[in-house]
């Protein structure tokens, strides 16, 4: 049962795991394939992005070839002299061919010299070109046509570049230079025209890095370095790619797409902020948790308020199943101690008659084999009360004396004792705590547990060790205390560095009669003891053991707030004399009151003998000779022993009260009650002490006059 409600835990447990890790996984998966499917869009843009650039940028650059015959076709024939002497006629025409191009800012011929031969514009007629880049290239080497560097205009002007192509002549020589200048605007125009998503950029640059226009515009940047990703994959020879860099004029990290233009010595590139990019993936995986995250928590608190539950219901049928095991054994110690107290009082009663039988036989044996044979029951009847006793202890039926101690004294006290007890090779040490230790206890009973458990730790330990005997105070409230107890309670623990108990033996070590020692090593009745004392004060005794560690038991015994109990002082009678008068002897047992009569005869007492409670009382009742009732507790009918007590104290208060018995879960209450009980079997010593206590304690200081004792 206990594996199928871990299993079932465990379960619930993994569910509980699962519940975020599936969902992470997938949240993940999830996350990378977007991931991928945002770049591939992405790069898709850039594509379709080029596409149109690359498109644009061909029809301008086509368009401005096609500039250079038709100027040439003008020009055809014509000397450098006759050129600049038909500027008035050119012009129109040249500002014609402008006009219908909106990306051409202006036309200027060039001749070899370096001035304007023939422009659109005549401001253009008084520069001077041999220092443009242009007008260079053309005049080292027919290089067909030529894109120039930026022209920056004044403010207010227009920036430009000029694409330029060798005017032809007849030899292929030299002549001079169409430079026709575009206008970079006409392209970033055209950029903002398409641009549609956040984080774009456009570019067009010459093959040397220098910058012919953008978008958005970078005015500190007019040319890339040569360790610019477009710089390095032009040295590689490359006219086409994609790659991610920081963008050199604003420092922003792009992803860049490059296309060359067929031709021409110029680059298109596109690009898209990685920024956006990502943005465009947390967006997505914004959605997913959007969704997903409120279902797994929900899923998550779900599995967790059925695992707690289930974890409740599991601890609860924990609980259940060792209270109803303590309950269990509860009862049968209950049982066995109803079983063990009933046998007690009979074999105490069969105790009583034997014992008195030997002090009568010892009265007229001699000294020879007779008296040896006497000594010889005797022995085996003080063995047999012995255990009686301690049968008494475990059934929780023994007449305890309680009085208050302090523990934190009488533990030190205690230590000594078990010293003298123990073999030398055990090592025994105390602690107690510097709170109060107040326990209300039998002493004499509470020293005989923990000599119990001191010889079997010693049984335990047969090389040697530690006994540890420590005690502090503990609160046991609710389910969770021992066997149910409530309140402030002292907890005595005693504990060996043994061999341990094993688990199949644990369950029973508290009953009588049961040891794992071999035969004539112990009676198994020492734990039996501690823990019937431990119960009878009105706490517990519980166990817990371990092969490695040894053995513990602990006691709780309940606190108290009382004063320590002061030594009594023993009650001594003013007259020496031997008592005497009338004792009426309440017994059920003939044999038992044939003791009793023989014991009281022998000191002295007349006797009268009544078999049960009522007939004593009709006895006291008829005669007023009676000095002292002697009555076992236990008796038949409606009356039993104390209740006889109770009534002579209330109507005959001259008459003392002895009370006798053998087993009774009256006896305590009559020692509560302020009754002398004396415990069966007892001899003519135990009686002599009981009865001088009962008439000190009735008041009865006086004894009466001696009388002759009967035969």
């Amino acid at each position: 049962m206990r594996t199928e409600r871990e299993s079932a835990i465990r379960l619930l447990q993994l569910l509980m795991i699962a519940s975020l890790v599936f969902p992470a996984a997938l949240f993940v998966y999830a996350s990378y394939n977007d991931y991928r499917d945002v770049y591939a869009v992405a790069d898709e843009r850039i594509d379709r992005s080029l596409d149109v650039l690359q498109e644009q940028a061909l029809k301008v650059f086509e368009t401005v070839d096609r500039i250079f015959p038709e100027v040439d076709e003008v020009v055809r024939g014509m000397s450098d002299e006759q050129i600049r002497a038909a500027q008035a006629s050119l012009l129109p025409r040249l500002q014609r061919i402008v006009g219908v191009m909106p990306q051409v800012q202006s036309i200027v011929l060039i001749g070899r010299d370096g001035r304007p031969l023939a422009a659109s514009a005549p401001a253009l007629m008084n520069g001077d070109f041999t220092a443009r880049d242009d007008f260079k290239a053309e005049a080292a080497n027919d290089v067909g046509t030529y894109v120039g560097d930026m022209q920056f205009a004044p403010e207010g002007g227009v920036d430009t570049f000029a694409v330029s192509h060798r005017l032809s002549s007849a030899d292929g020589s030299f002549r001079g230079v169409i430079a026709v200048a575009v206008r970079p605007g006409y392209f970033t125009d055209f950029y903002a025209m398409i641009e549609q998503s956040p984080g774009n950029f456009y570019d067009l640059v010459r093959s040397d890095g220098v910058m012919l226009a953008r978008y958005p515009a970078a005015p500190g940047l007019r040319r890339l370095s040569a360790k610019s990703g477009l710089r390095l994959a032009i040295g590689n020879r490359l006219t086409q790619g994609l790659y991610s860099a920081a963008s050199e004029g604003d420092g922003v990290e792009r992803l860049i797409g490059f296309r060359k233009l067929r031709g021409y010595p110029v680059y298109t590139l596109a690009g898209i902020d990685t920024a956006a990019i990502r943005g465009a993936w947390l967006a997505r995986a914004g959605d997913h948790l959007i969704f997903g995250l409120p279902v797994t928590l929900l899923l998550f608190f779900t599995l967790w308020v059925a695992l707690r539950r289930t974890q409740r219901l599991h601890d609860e049928a924990e609980r259940r199943e060792l209270a109803e095991d303590a309950l269990r054994q509860a009862h049968r110690l209950e049982a066995i101690g109803q079983l063990t107290g009933g046998v007690a009082h009979d074999f105490n009663n069969l105790l009583m008659i034997v014992s008195g039988t030997v002090q009568r036989l010892r009265r007229s044996a001699g000294d020879g084999q007779q008296a040896h044979l006497l000594d010889t029951i005797t022995k085996a009847t003080q063995r047999g009360e012995s255990l009686t006793r301690q049968l008494l202890a475990f059934s929780r039926r023994q007449m305890l004396q309680p009085s208050v101690i302090d523990l934190a004294e009488r533990l030190p006290e205690i230590k000594d004792m078990l010293s003298r007890s123990l073999r030398g090779d055990i090592e025994i040490r105390v602690g107690v705590t510097r709170r109060p230790c107040l326990v209300k206890v039998d002493p004499s009973e509470f020293e005989l547990a923990l000599l119990n458990l001191a010889f079997n730790a010693r049984d335990a330990m047969p090389s040697g060790g530690t006994l540890t005997i420590t005690a502090k105070p503990v609160m046991l409230r609710g389910k969770a205390s021992e066997e149910g107890l409530n309140g402030e309670f002292v907890a005595v623990r005693v504990a060996d560095t043994g061999t341990g108990i094993p688990s199949d033996v644990l369950p029973r070590v508290f009953e009588p009669f049961y040891t794992t020692k071999e035969v004539g090593k112990g009676t198994g009745l020492g734990l039996s003891q501690v823990y019937g004392f431990a119960r009878q004060s009105g706490g517990t005794a519980s166990i817990a053991t371990s092969a490695r560690r040894g053995t513990a038991v602990t006691l709780f015994l309940p606190r108290t707030w009382e004063a320590p109990a002061q030594p009594r002082a023993p009650v001594v009678a003013r007259d020496t004399a031997p008592p005497s008068g009338t004792v009426l002897l309440v017994e059920d047992n003939a044999e038992v009151a044939e003791v009793g009569r023989a014991y009281f005869e022998q000191l002295g007492y007349r006797v009268r003998h009544a078999a049960s409670a009522q007939s004593g009382l009709d006895l006291i009742e008829r005669q007023d000779d009676i000095d002292l009732v002697f009555s076992d507790i236990l008796m038949p009918g409606g009356m039993n022993g104390l209740e006889l007590a109770d009534t002579v104290r209330r109507r005959f208060p001259r008459i003392a009260v002895l009370l006798t018995t053998g087993y009774s879960s009256s006896a305590q209450d009559a020692v509560r009650r302020g009754f002398e009980v004396l415990q069966k079997p007892y001899d003519l010593a135990a009686l002599q002490r009981a009865l001088r206590e009962a008439r000190g304690a009735a008041g009865r200081e006086a004894p009466l006059a001696p009388r002759q004792a009967a035969g």
